[in-house]
């Protein structure tokens, strides 16, 4: 009988899912990729394959979950499976350069951005920030990792010359405009089976690090993934957003057979819209998502459910 398979290296990120499915009564398999093993001219099962392989792997002791997990992928696509979130997805996952040249490819604005490997260079590409206000963070990243605000060149190169310095896993720093929201928050849309399902209204005032995980509030310090019963909530869904740049990031995720995605703005004092980020291995805000009355891994579980039902007719 043909199953739904969860591809991933974090439980706590999956258990949420993984109760929506139960929820429905759909047959799954749990396949967790931390390490293991494929004959590659093996017949894979019968199925649909979500992959939520998560580009922060590393930080949790699973290094080379990401490469293995591509090997699964090329091995299930050569075979003709249907997955969800395949290999182009992980491509993007792993890599903040392709995701911005991707949104530009499709007239979607990003911050200005340069990429460097080694400290030198790290320090020469800052030059062209000179006089204004810049960030950093990893190529391969997730959770925020690596984002550092500098004001100057020189409190950079103080950081980079530091034992503070975060070497990125893949070694690529990128180095970014540094964009002023007005009202200090962030906008995440929310896709399922490629189209729009909700916007997350997430505050930025105590950090950078914007993983909406509920585990994140356990594993990460600085992760505002809970509201405080004194401040209004860090999440909160955006009632009624609407906005033209909605269908523009449709089209990216069509165009790179990308199915479940979060993709994060920020807008400036002006109105000017900026991206960021496309997480291709999105989690939900229990407390936004109760509060709102909408839960984005149940239309997943569907999404996965309908996608099933499909396969199933076809054979």
């Amino acid at each position: 009988m043909s199953k739904i398979y969860v591809l991933h290296e974090n439980m706590e990120w999956t258990d949420h899912l993984i109760k929506r499915l139960d929820e429905l009564e759909l047959p799954y398999e749990d396949w967790l990729l931390q390490e293991g093993h494929i004959d590659l001219l093996s017949e894979p099962p019968e199925g649909i394959f979500y992959n939520r392989m998560s580009a922060s792997s590393h930080t949790r002791g699973n290094r080379y979950a990401p490469e293995f997990t591509n090997a699964v992928l090329a091995w299930l696509e050569f075979h003709g499976r249907t997955v969800i979130n395949g290999s182009r997805a992980l491509q993007l996952e792993v890599s903040k350069v392709q995701q911005y040249l991707e949104l530009e490819r499709f007239g979607v604005k990003t911050p200005k951005t340069a990429a460097a490997v080694g400290k030198a260079n790290i320090l020469k590409a800052a030059e062209q920030f000179e006089g204004t206000s810049f960030i950093t963070k990893h190529n391969r990243a997730g959770k925020g990792l690596g984002v550092q605000l500098f004001r100057s060149t020189q409190a950079l190169q103080s950081y980079v010359n530091s034992s503070e310095f975060e070497e990125p896993i893949d070694g690529v720093t990128l180095l970014q405009e540094y964009i002023v929201s007005p009202e200090a928050y962030i906008t995440r849309c929310e896709f399922v089976g490629g189209k729009f399902v909700y916007a997350v209204r997430v505050d930025t005032s105590e950090g950078f690090e914007l993983c909406p995980a509920d585990a994140c509030s356990v594993e990460d310090l600085f992760c505002p993934a809970e509201g405080e019963v004194e401040k209004p909530a860090k999440f909160q869904v955006r009632e009624g957003f609407s906005h033209p740049i909605i269908e523009q990031y449709e089209t990216v995720l069509a165009a790179n057979d990308i199915q479940i995605a979060g993709i994060e703005f920020i807008e400036d004092a002006d109105g000017n819209i900026y991206t960021y980020d496309i997480n291709t291995n999105t989690n939900y805000n229990s407390e936004a998502e109760d509060n709102h009355g909408s839960y984005g891994m149940l239309e997943v579980a569907k999404f996965l459910e309908r996608e099933l039902e499909q396969l199933t007719v076809k054979k």
